[in-house]
């Protein structure tokens, strides 16, 4: 069974990124017990699953990570690196499908190690104090300083037990001052800070995902929506990394062959002070933003890149909308530029 999220999610988590998102790089590095289920599921993207006939050589197989019961002094911890950099606004201790066995508490540690993994003379600093958690639920705590930089996170649990997802919600951190004036960059990379704030349809895909690194793994790995039986067509509203001068658009379709769009259009604004979410006016008014990119004609499988002419000079922006016509997939969006 597939339990998806009907929990309405708390105001940190707009416009956050899943710093622990394996699809996206995070990683369980340590645990001192995983003898029931791997620390590596429990950073999985997709939500937990439950199959109640299902058991393996040590016992009732567990989506997420889960200790052996804890029969002498201590508790049970783990060690994760993020999947980039970055400011953690909160978090989502997910105990669902843990009913018996779920850890009475947790706690969580951060630290900035500038290359590599923690060591033994790594500081760690208490991020979330002691907290209770309960039977099958997510808990969301918020982190009360958002502008420190962290690179690994220290998850206990007392005494031992299982948890199925956890959510590190934050922005992720690139250093801009160390990318020159007219130095090319990807303004919507998600590693450096790119975030989709809003969208039309995210039936099969989010639009974050064409936001990821690599030109992805297989048609799961991009943004695409259900097939359109009205009028109208699919969007989404991106939040770039950083103001700057659009140069060059790709748009990339790898994979999507029958469900690839027919034609895809760029907008752009700047919006400096735009907040995290979009009202229904707001999205409305980015209809009129300026084009960056006229509708182009869009191929199966393949990577398209705009440049020259076809990029008009909008000046610096700080958000696109880009729309597929009508529907379809899309793999990677690539906007590269310099930064204004």
């Amino acid at each position: 069974m597939l339990e998806t999220s009907t929990v309405v999610l708390p105001e940190f988590a707009a416009g956050a990124v899943n710093l622990a998102s394996a699809r996206l790089g995070a990683k369980g590095l340590f645990a001192t017990d995983e003898f029931f289920a791997p620390l590596s599921r429990m950073l999985n993207d997709e939500p937990a699953s439950f199959d109640p006939d299902l058991y393996d050589d040590n016992g009732k197989y567990m989506d997420g990570w889960e200790s052996r019961r804890k029969r002498v002094a201590g508790h049970d911890w783990s060690v994760i690196r993020l999947a980039m950099p970055g400011r953690i606004f909160g978090f989502d201790v997910d105990t669902r499908f843990f009913t018996g066995n779920y850890p009475p508490y947790c706690l969580i540690e951060a630290a900035f190690v500038a290359e590599g993994d923690p060591t033994e003379a790594t500081e760690w600093t208490e991020i979330l104090p002691k907290s209770p958690l309960g039977p099958g639920a997510q808990h969301f705590f918020e982190n009360a300083d958002r502008e420190k930089v962290w690179t690994h996170l220290r998850l206990h649990i007392y005494p031992d037990g299982g948890i199925a997802r956890l959510r590190v919600y934050g922005a992720a951190y690139f250093d801009w001052s160390k990318v020159g004036e007219e130095q090319e960059v990807d303004l919507a990379y998600i590693f450096h800070g790119a975030k989709a704030l809003a969208w039309s349809d995210a039936h099969f895909g989010h639009p974050d995902k064409m936001l990821g690194p690599g030109r992805g793994l297989n048609m799961g790995d991009g943004w695409e929506t259900k097939r359109r039986r009205g009028p109208g067509h699919d969007w989404a509203i991106i939040r770039l990394g950083h103001p700057g001068l659009i140069k060059r658009v790709i748009v990339d379709t790898h994979f999507f062959k029958g469900n690839y769009p027919d034609t895809c259009e760029l907008l752009g604004a700047y919006l400096p002070d735009a907040g995290d979410t979009f009202s229904e006016a707001d999205i409305a008014a980015s209809e009129s933003w300026k084009p960056i990119l006229e509708r182009q004609k869009l191929e199966m499988d393949r990577k398209h890149e705009f440049s020259g002419p076809v990029i008009a000079d909008v000046g610096p922006v700080t958000h696109v909308r880009f729309a597929m016509h009508p529907d379809g997939g899309v793999m990677r969006l690539r906007l590269y530029g310099i930064k204004a």
